[in-house]
This record gives structure tokens, sequence and C-alpha cells, in this order.
């Protein structure tokens, strides 16, 4: 475990302050990192409206997970805009906004692994236990769960917000600040916090994801009567294996952040920028297409909107 609360947090809000050069490299990273994310926004929202024009995504616990996770990348990945954008343009915001941001961001930024471990036991459920299967994943406990999702992914930083209100004055909150989570929530037990709770979620969707993935091969070799059907079975279970990994390595963008900030200015601006487009924007925006586009039924309709509804003829079963 990096210990960031001492030289190296230091260096980090340090770094963090540093003016980048507007040159025509920098124009084509900032225009990369915003049309990115810009674009899988407006995937999302279509993949939404997807699902929900049809009556059996809409009650079917699966696809509502799949729903809530294109629901809360969207708001990751739009809230990560307006950062990128507040930091490069040196842009100073009250506290009070900066704060709902970062928590905005950070909550959305846990929830999306938390999700990807439920979606994991909702599919170890449907292989292993299917004769429980529409017992255990009715729509009112899925929506039960995503709540839990949220509340888990927002304590640590109800936590940090709790211990700002109890330190700092009204006016605080009506400062200019640079914002960033460091700047705001600077206590010196905060940044040890932050690696608990990194671990423990770390950890935790680790386990899920080990367990139901083993268990799910298992069954699948077990109930295949020929080489081919295990051969099905273990590519997708690797795909979903890799959709997960991808998301898993946002864990890991806190502690490179750190490390980097040991670095000069240059290069720390330069391997940030890379460090936050691999292991922040892409597993956000190729998750969601990795998940839906393998779906058959949900693809074909999900083409017909996506074009417009250019096609003569709409993919039956859509009521």
């Amino acid at each position: 475990m990096v210990n960031v609360s001492g030289q190296g947090l230091d260096s980090l809000i340090h770094q963090q302050e540093f003016v980048v050069e507007k040159d025509w490299v920098f124009v084509l990273k900032a225009a990369f990192a915003v049309a990115t994310p810009v674009f899988f926004i407006y995937v999302n929202c279509i993949m939404l409206f997807t699902l929900y024009s049809k009556a059996s995504f809409r009650e079917t616990s699966r696809y509502i997970l799949f729903a809530h996770m294109l629901f809360n990348d969207s708001i990751l990945l739009m809230s990560s805009v307006i950062h990128y954008i507040l930091a490069t343009a040196f842009q100073h915001i009250m506290r009070a906004a900066c704060i709902f941001l970062v928590i905005i961001t950070g909550t959305t930024f846990i929830n999306s692994p938390l999700n990807l471990a439920v979606m994991a036991l909702e599919r170890y459920i449907a292989i292993c236990l299917p004769l429980r299967h529409a017992e255990i994943t009715t729509p009112k406990r899925t929506g039960v769960v995503i709540g839990v999702i949220w509340v888990l992914s927002s304590l640590e930083y109800m936590s940090d917000l709790l211990a700002v209100f109890s330190t700092q004055p009204s006016s605080f909150f009506l400062l200019p600040v640079y914002c960033t989570r460091e700047k705001l929530f600077g206590l010196k037990w905060q940044p040890v916090m932050r690696q608990v709770f990194d671990c423990l979620f770390f950890l935790f969707v680790s386990c899920i994801i080990t367990y139901t993935y083993v268990a799910i091969m298992v069954q699948a070799r077990s109930a295949s009567s020929d080489k081919a059907s295990a051969s099905k079975a273990r590519n997708t279970v690797l795909l979903h294996g890799v959709q997960l990994l991808l998301c898993l390595s946002s864990f890991l963008y806190g502690v490179i952040e750190v490390l980097l900030a040991r670095l000069d200015g240059s290069s720390f601006i330069c391997l940030r920028y890379i460090s936050f487009v691999v292991l922040i924007l892409f597993p956000r925006c190729l998750s969601p297409l990795i998940y839906g586009l393998r779906d058959e039924k949900f693809r074909k309709l999900f083409k017909y909107y996506f074009t417009f509804a250019s096609s003569k003829i709409k993919p039956i079963g859509d009521n």
C-alpha cells in the first residue's frame, strides 16, 4: 500500500496546480478526451432507450442491471469530462459545487465494479441455480440491490463530507477552489481511509468475480455434451472476465496518480493523461458495448434505433 499521507500527497497537490501549455498537441489530446466520452454517452442513451422500449427488458433483472450500468457510467463520463475541462482550463469553482461534483464522480466510479459484480452473481444464479433464478432475481429485489450499491459506494465520500462539516465554518463552502478531492478533503487520516476503502472494494469484487466465474466454468463444463459447447462457454466467461478486469483496474488510478506525482511536471502531466484515458475513460466506454452488443436480442433492436430506425423492418417482439 502506497503511503499518500506525507510527501506523496503533498507532491500530488503541488503537481495538480501546474498550468498546461496550450499547444496543438494539447488541443488534440483535449479534443480526444472530451469527444470520446461525449460520443459514448450518446451511445449509452440510445441503449437506455432500447432497454426502455421493450417490456421484457424492463422486467428482467439482467437488463435492469445493464441499464443501471449504462446510467451510472454515463454520469461518470459526464462528470469526468467536466473535471477534465475545469482542470485544463485551470478554472476555480465554489467549494460547494466542487464537493457535489467530487461526490458524484467518486460514487459512480465505485458503482461500476460493484454493479458488474452483481451482474456476475445474477449470471451465476441463472446458470448454477436455474430453478430459483426467477424467484431470486425479481425486479423489486434488483432495485433494492441497486440501492445498496449506491449506499456502499457513497460511504467513503459521506465520511469525508461529515468531516468537512464538523471541522470547517459555513463560509468554507463558498470559497473558490481548484477542484480536486485532495484540495477539498485534506485531513491526514483521509488518504489512508481512501486506500482502505479501495482495497476493501477491490478484494470484495475480486472474490465475487473469482467465485462466480469459476462456478460458471465448472457448471458449463459439466453440462456440455461436446467440445464446441464447452469452448463457447469458456469464451463467454473470458469475455466477461476481461470486462470486469478493465473496470477493476480503475481502482489503481489513485495510487498511480500519487506515484506519478513524484516525477517532474511535464512527465506527470503526460503520464497522468494516459492514466486518465486508459483507466477511467476506456473501461466505461467499452464496458457497455462489450456487454450489450453480444446479446443478439438486444443488439438487433439497438442497431435499429442507433441507425435512426432506417431499417424498414423493426425487430419483432419489442412491445
